[in-house]
């Protein structure tokens, strides 16, 4: 396990490594210039840098942790990459499965094959995606809202997007079957800055359509260089359905 300094999660936790940049919020993207530096560093689990990897030995690794806590799945992958199997990404949630007592977040760009897959998992195990599981994708501009529409194809309790790196403004999107969106500006010596109009634009529509906010940065150089403030009002919210499970892992 690594704690994690990423606000809306306690820990990352990486079956798989690496990945393929498919859009444009993928051009600075964070682990594949960390995946370098992992590499120069001697880290066996990073000698194929950003091609994706999957660790057999990884997989089971949640069930040795006994506090529970807000899990990101693959922060520095994508579990449902093209190279992915289904017998691998199967363990994996057997794994989630049997450690139950964390929450997980698993963030895709690949929302098709999610939804296969969670079409695929009601057949394995006999029920939909449990309520430990999250399921969400990202979204960096108007361009690739469609991604919204396979998020919603996706059979679980609790969906989210990431709106990170916030890179232009997303319009009129329809939240339903939402819950949770996180806004985020692009941070790194290439950041590409947000403007305050695209995160109240979501905000806006978050509010009017019942969704959890979490606006997590202004971005920057640094990730906490512009500070997660807007207009003195802070957005630190989860999912209502999970609040439950949220205030028990915040009192362990």
């Amino acid at each position: 396990m690594a704690n994690s300094a990423i606000e809306w999660t306690d820990a990352s936790w990486n079956p798989s490594t690496g990945c393929t940049k498919i859009s444009p919020g993928c051009k600075n993207c964070y682990a594949a210039t960390l995946s370098k530096r992992l590499k120069l560093m001697g880290q066996a689990k990073y000698q194929n840098e950003f091609d994706y990897t999957e660790h057999s030995k990884d997989i089971t690794l949640p069930l040795k942790w006994k506090r529970p806590r807000k899990i990101f799945v693959n922060s520095m992958s994508d579990m449902f990459h093209e190279k992915s199997t289904t017998e691998f990404i199967t363990k994996c949630f057997e794994t989630m499965i049997k450690a139950n007592w964390h929450t997980y977040q698993i963030l895709t760009k690949r929302p098709k094959k999610m939804a296969e897959f969670s079409e695929f998992f009601i057949n394995h195990f006999g029920y939909k995606i449990p309520k430990q599981i999250w399921m969400g994708t990202s979204i960096e501009n108007y361009d690739y809202t469609w991604r919204i529409d396979e998020l919603r194809k996706v059979k679980c309790h609790t969906r989210f997007i990431s709106f990170e790196p916030l890179i232009n403004s997303v319009g009129k999107v329809n939240l339903e079957g939402i819950d949770w969106a996180i806004i985020g500006g692009e941070s790194g010596a290439n950041f590409r800055p947000v403007k305050k109009e695209w995160i109240i634009e979501i905000i806006n529509q978050c509010k009017a359509q019942n969704v959890a906010v979490f606006f997590k940065q202004w971005g920057g150089i640094r990730p906490k260089t512009g500070g997660y403030t807007l207009d003195g009002k802070t957005y630190r919210e989860y999912p209502t359905k999970t609040i439950t499970l949220e205030k028990f892992s915040q009192a362990l």
